[in-house]
């Protein structure tokens, strides 16, 4: 590809595209973090394609299959997307409706990803005591088959709150940085 449509591929990119990452230590910090929650959701995934495959061949090879093996994926699942979840925010990858930010400028954009990130960050801080207040629901109740303390199992919402509130006000300062440099860079 030559250099003029490298530009226009780039510049074809949403704005939020081009939000260059932050520096110095607090950016290492967050790139450190990005990478744990990337290497869990990946790891998550793994085990749940062979906590499946035991499943499959269990059942088409052996007498009888594990019973254990289903409640371990739904759990493995619900973790990996908890895990997943500020990843997922962080990256744009979420589904969103884009009826209009096409149209406005780079600080327009920037501003509405501000105040979306900050609605974000203030409902998830809000809700998440109460996530944290489920969990504990299940302080005294065990998984029927794997006999796991379910408080392990319901605090995947507190996970996904608590990250969500993260990269919800990682976003605000993203997109405030952003706003006020006030051009794209394409470097």
């Amino acid at each position: 590809m030559s250099d003029s449509t490298d530009v226009a591929a780039l510049d074809a990119l949403p704005a939020y595209a081009a939000i260059p990452p932050m520096g110095g230590p607090v950016g290492a910090l967050i790139r450190g973090l990005d990478r744990l929650f990337a290497t869990l959701a990946v790891l998550g995934l793994l085990a749940i394609a062979a906590v499946v495959i035991l499943q499959i061949v269990a059942r088409v090879a052996l007498p009888s299959s594990p019973v254990w093996t289903e409640e371990l994926s739904r759990y493995l699942f619900i973790h990996m997307i908890a895990v997943s979840s500020g990843l997922v925010l962080r990256q744009h990858r979420h589904v969103g409706v884009e009826l209009f930010q096409h149209t406005l400028g780079f600080r327009a954009q920037m501003a509405l990803r501000g105040v979306t990130s900050l609605v974000l960050a203030v409902f998830s801080a809000v809700v998440l005591p109460y996530a944290w207040t489920y969990a504990q629901i299940g302080a005294f109740q065990t998984s029927p088959t794997l006999g796991i303390p379910m408080i392990y199992i319901f605090s995947a919402t507190a996970i996904l709150f608590g990250l969500s509130a993260v990269y919800g006000a990682l976003g605000v300062i993203e997109a405030g940085v952003a706003f006020v440099r006030g051009s794209k860079e394409h470097t």
